[in-house]
């Protein structure tokens, strides 16, 4: 059941968008069509369920303080949370290489639409603020860090494409000119914000 409550957390009442405003730039930029905004959020889901659970590992195995005691007790008292930054964001770009490989492959025109936004995942602050979220919220099993990964990805791919939904229907409303574009996804966005609030109220 613990896994069922970090999950629906990082969807609804922790979404990284609605209530940390995490990884603006890719949702603002891409979600003017679903089908670019569903290709997306699909990518940033499978790269926040394999960075968090690396970056869990990386953190209790190598990076925390006596996490080395396992080479001997010579390095017991060893630290290395100083480099935890560097290296979070090193396994993040590897993965994001990946995945721009795999979509390259298998989907040449949803890796034309997505254009310079694909490679700009790994400076995604969302996908870094999963990884120090984890590491902040210490939990005690890669299973429970997984679950909040795949929360927190689904919680994003919700977010984007149900802007770009709303972003699609209304080229269609007669938005006040000074408030077309990004004026009016703004606006939508705190509102959609202010809704999600409303989840928070949940006890689980």
């Amino acid at each position: 059941m613990d896994l069922v409550n970090i999950f629906i957390k990082g969807v609804f009442i922790e979404n990284m968008i609605f209530a940390y405003f995490l990884g603006m730039c890719s949702y603002l930029a891409v979600s003017k069509t679903v089908t670019t905004a569903n290709g997306l959020g699909l990518a940033v889901i499978f790269v926040l369920g394999i960075t968090v659970p690396v970056n869990y590992i990386l953190e209790n195995q190598v990076l925390k303080a006596g996490a080395l005691e396992w080479l001997g007790q010579n390095f017991i008292d060893v630290d290395l949370n100083v480099l935890s930054l560097i290296m979070f964001i090193a396994v993040v770009s590897a993965m994001v290489q990946l995945v721009e490989m795999i979509i390259e492959r298998f989907s040449p025109a949803l890796y034309s639409s997505l254009g310079i936004f694909l490679p700009l995942i790994a400076v995604n602050c969302s996908i870094l603020g999963g990884a120090l979220f984890m590491q902040e919220r210490q939990y005690s099993t890669i299973i429970e860090a997984t679950s909040f990964a795949l929360g927190s990805g689904v919680g994003w791919y919700l977010a984007i494409v149900a802007i770009a939904a709303i972003r699609e229907k209304i080229r269609y409303s007669n938005v006040p000119a000074p408030l077309r574009g990004l004026g009016i996804t703004y606006i939508i966005t705190g509102l959609m914000g202010i809704a999600f609030m409303c989840f928070m109220g949940i006890k689980i």
